[in-house]
């Protein structure tokens, strides 16, 4: 990654000249429709894919992150369709009850995306600085952070009123002024959401050939080295969760125009996990392997989903366990093992040389 920084440079150009210029030209509007979905999904398999693959941490909880987001972006978009009025689920359950007062801000435009990006940088940082402060990582950071996933869901099920609970948040006529029901808007929308996907891949591939990529792998491999070279690997894992919730929060905010509605069952823990398998399937520690792993993932949600529900997940749980067995660095592995210059980079811990290697290059 280091040594041919500009090939993975040229990739995302060839991606983006896909996603923007090719898609919109030779797909449908259903299936352009359904790319956008994919690309929220990769926009928080990308902040995954550095969290988990260079970080380490199993992030089952990124369900939270996306909902805040989501929430945020259907909140100003529910108040939009329903303009001076209260919105209609909630006179449903109650015709004379006022407008909660956590939903007032909402209804300005600044305010929404300053909660889009703001909300998951304090509630990842807050969460983050108690757990990683305390030095809690491997399985219990993993259970934790899905357990959060499942109150979060369980929360908003039971406040009906405040946020429609299992129903959700649905039936938005309008995007910050724009009509949803254009097919040129909805084109927009998808475009803004390919956009922002290259954007985090060019944040990530900034990150990966950086000084704190570097100290982010040293961390992963070789956490005690990290702290007796002076450096506290708690902040270094800090920052990575916080930009890996910051890309879920944006990718969940976009689903919400695209697909038109939120519901728990798109954060909870069945999501999350859903999110998990498309980074191990692409490639947690590559730059594209999350993106395609969760594009891949959603394709097969929609197409095999609908024509074999049933079967769907048994599909996916057997790819995933295949996947593990035979290709612990998923598919974009493939590539490198078939042409024979495999680098054998394992993700879990090397051996004291190659950690105590990367701390010196992060130190000159």
């Amino acid at each position: 990654m280091t040594k041919k920084p500009w090939i993975s440079l040229g990739g995302i150009g060839v991606f983006a000249v896909l996603l923007l210029a090719v898609a919109p030209l030779v797909l449908t509007d259903h299936w352009l429709n359904n790319l956008g979905k994919y690309c929220c999904w990769a926009i928080a398999a990308v902040g995954i894919g550095l969290a988990w693959g260079r970080g380490g941490m199993l992030v089952m909880g990124q369900g939270v992150f996306f909902a805040l987001g989501a929430y945020s972006m259907a909140m100003h978009l529910t108040l939009e369709t329903a303009g001076d009025r209260i919105p209609a689920f909630m006179v449903l359950y109650d015709p004379l009850a006022p407008l909660p007062a956590f939903w007032e801000p909402f209804r300005g435009a600044g305010f929404t995306l300053a909660a889009i990006v703001l909300l998951p940088v304090v509630v990842a940082g807050a969460l983050g600085y108690a757990l990683f402060k305390r030095r809690v990582k491997g399985a219990y950071f993993a259970i934790l952070s899905q357990a959060l996933a499942v109150a979060l869901a369980v929360l908003i099920s039971s406040t009906i009123r405040e946020t429609g609970g299992d129903t959700g948040l649905s039936d938005f006529k309008y995007f910050f002024g724009f009509v949803l029901n254009d097919p040129a808007n909805r084109q927009m929308v998808y475009l803004i959401a390919a956009g922002l996907l290259i954007v985090c891949l060019l944040a990530v591939w900034q990150f990966y050939r950086s000084r704190f990529g570097e100290l982010l792998i040293a961390t992963r491999d070789a956490e005690e080295r990290v702290r007796f070279l002076g450096y506290d690997p708690a902040n270094v894992k800090l920052v990575a969760f916080v930009v890996s919730a910051l890309m879920a929060s944006i990718g969940g905010a976009l689903f919400v125009p695209i697909v038109g509605i939120i519901t728990p069952a798109e954060i909870g823990a069945a999501a999350s996990i859903l999110m998990i398998a498309g980074v191990a399937l692409g490639g947690r520690a590559s730059l594209f392997g999350p993106a395609l792993g969760a594009i891949a993932v959603g394709w097969g949600q929609s197409s095999l989903g609908s024509t074999w529900p049933d079967g769907w997940t048994y599909v996916l749980g057997l790819l995933f366990i295949v996947v593990i067995l035979f290709l612990p660095n998923g598919l974009s592995s493939l590539p490198a093992r078939f042409t024979g210059r495999a680098r054998r980079t394992p993700v879990e811990q090397p051996t004291p040389a190659i950690a105590a290697a990367e701390l010196e290059g992060v130190r000159s």
